[in-house]
């Protein structure tokens, strides 16, 4: 019961939710993208910056565990923060809190999503210590759960109050708040598992997966179709029978375990009838000495300190800032990209429920192939990191080309990597630091997604897109001026700017807006220019399509 409890919070997380009322939020408050995507760092940070969900965690369970003392404490620690996130957020909205400073909306923005780091924190390390010979797929499950929270909340949203993002805002406020409330009682460690934990963990992966897989059957109805309201109604109410059945699985594994347990007491009852009373003891110790070992090896596990005095932890923190600061900036910018290249409000919509289900696939599949595969063929888990990073430039590259559909397939493999990544630095960090600070340490390393995505949020995408875009609304559109911003990994830049006309030279003007001291150049259609801006860099150019035409253009290093 403690890992569908942990399910179902997870489940109400509602993260990667940002794109719907993130329009909302800047019309309303009179915002610029520059201030829009820095509120969407600060998101980013209180995500990530759960260094003080890890250290009360590991302060209140891991020493004198009691009724009084347990996951339960952080749990009701996360459902505060997150009520006086999102319903302040609300208020300022709807207009029953006047205009506030930029610095205080990044406050709401910061506690809004700092309560999830007090939700995953509990959640995961408690299933961690449940199922400690499969990290890697617990992980993964807890972290894919999380991960499809975003497109469950936004199916509750698109059921009853389609078309009204402020009411998703509230709605925010109260359900993943509520949810934990009611269930973080029955969060709990448990000393020993006697079942099999291979069998029902597998379990669990598939009805995320199958749920996953139902809510990406919905988005597309949804985006081909007008659904009616009895048809949203029904395929909600089939979404809930969906999320209900871990309860299902998790009493038969009750059942299993029970019938387990009486067949093995009854073979040691039959079995002492023919030993002395006084041997009872030294077989209970045996029993109990995996359990006194794995006490052992918790303790002697690096605290957060020890473990950033390790080059393995530096190394793990600079490749998730290059992993997830990439992707997160794509998933931020979703919603901007979305109206540069004239898709609709549904579309949008879309792709932002979309990226939580492939996210999910991601976080998922990461945690159970590397189970798999360390257990079968000892493969270690950074070989499917450095496998992982180099999809991430894949996926930059085909986002960056522009051309129909692009942002679909790209922002799929971005989702997919950035699930990935949420699964495979916890479960390192485990087999590197081990369990007793898990929980701290793995929330330390996540403050590389913030760090990653400050750089290429504010300091690339905002400014190219604030430069480029016009008018009151600071809107930018790709049919004349528009830019979307693509990828910077290992020190490249990649812009993707769409200019009109006709011409060979259609699209210079633009390019020379882009990037200053390069002069107008005649730009032919498909053939690669070199622009010379002097000193040790330069940049290259494609002149693709008619009419309406993209300009790819990259940044190198001579």
């Amino acid at each position: 019961m403690a890992t569908v409890a942990s399910i179902w919070i997870q489940y109400s997380c509602g993260s990667y939710t940002f794109g719907i009322y993130s329009s909302l939020l800047k019309s309303s408050q009179g915002y610029d993208q520059s201030t829009l995507e820095t509120l969407a760092v600060f998101r980013n940070i209180g995500t990530c910056a759960g260094v003080l969900a890890g250290v009360i965690y590991s302060a209140i369970t891991l020493r004198n565990y009691s009724g009084f003392c347990g996951p339960w404490v952080v749990q009701l620690a996360g459902a505060i923060q997150n009520f006086l996130g999102y319903f302040l957020t609300w208020a300022c909205v709807v207009g029953l809190i006047q205009r506030p400073p930029v610095p205080l909306m990044c406050l709401f923005m910061f506690l809004s999503t700092h309560s999830m780091t007090f939700f995953n924190t509990a959640n995961t390390v408690t299933g961690v210590h449940n199922f400690p010979e499969y990290g890697g797929t617990i992980v993964g499950i807890m972290k894919g759960c999380l991960g499809i929270s975003g497109a469950i909340v936004i199916q509750v949203y698109d059921t009853f109050y389609k078309g009204d993002p402020s009411k998703f805002l509230l709605m925010l406020a109260l359900l993943p708040t509520f949810v934990p409330l009611m269930l973080m009682l029955l969060v709990k460690i448990y000393k020993a598992n006697i079942g099999d934990d291979k069998k029902h963990l597998n379990g669990f992966s598939a009805i995320v997966l199958i749920i996953a897989g139902y809510l990406m059957l919905i988005i597309m109805l949804e985006n081909i179709f007008s659904l009616p309201s009895w048809a949203r109604i029904f395929t909600f109410i089939l979404l809930l029978i969906l999320l209900a059945s871990p309860l299902g699985l998790a009493i038969k594994a009750q059942k299993e375990d029970s019938k387990r347990f009486l067949k093995t007491f009854n073979l040691e009852s039959n079995d002492a009838k023919d030993q002395a009373y006084h041997e009872l003891p030294s077989g209970e110790g045996e029993v109990n000495a995996p359990l006194d070992e794995k006490k052992l090896s918790d303790e002697e596990g690096m605290n957060l300190l020890q473990a950033m005095c390790t080059v393995n932890f530096w190394l793990l923190f600079i490749a998730m800032i290059c992993g997830m600061g990439s992707t997160q900036t794509v998933i931020n910018s979703l919603s901007q990209m979305g109206q540069s290249l004239n898709y609709t409000s549904v579309e949008v919509n879309s792709l932002v429920s979309l990226w939580s289900i492939w996210n999910c696939l991601g976080r998922v599949g990461a945690g159970y192939l590397s189970d798999y595969l360390l257990h079968t063929r000892g493969w270690t888990r950074p070989l499917l990191m450095s496998i992982t990073l180099a999809a991430t430039i894949i996926g930059h590259i085909v986002i960056a080309s522009g051309f129909p559909g692009t942002l679909y397939v790209g922002s799929i493999l971005m989702a997919i990597c950035d699930g990935s990544f949420w699964t495979l630095m916890p479960t390192i960090a485990l087999d590197m630091f081990g369990v007793r600070h898990m929980g701290t340490i793995f929330n330390a390393i996540g403050v590389a997604c913030p760090v990653g995505s400050y750089i290429f949020s504010v300091r690339i995408i905002g400014y190219i897109y604030d430069k480029e875009a016009g008018g009151e609304d600071h809107s930018c559109f790709g049919t004349r001026e528009g830019a979307l911003g693509a990828g910077l990994e290992l020190g490249q830049v990649a812009v993707v700017i769409s200019g009109g006309g006709g011409g060979d030279e259609s699209g210079v003007e633009e390019l020379e807006d882009s990037i200053s001291n390069v002069g107008k150049i005649g730009l032919d259609l498909g053939r690669w220019i070199y622009l010379d801006v002097g000193g040790s860099s330069g940049y290259a150019a494609l002149g693709v399509g008619d009419g309406a035409r993209i300009v790819f253009v990259t940044r190198w290093i001579q």
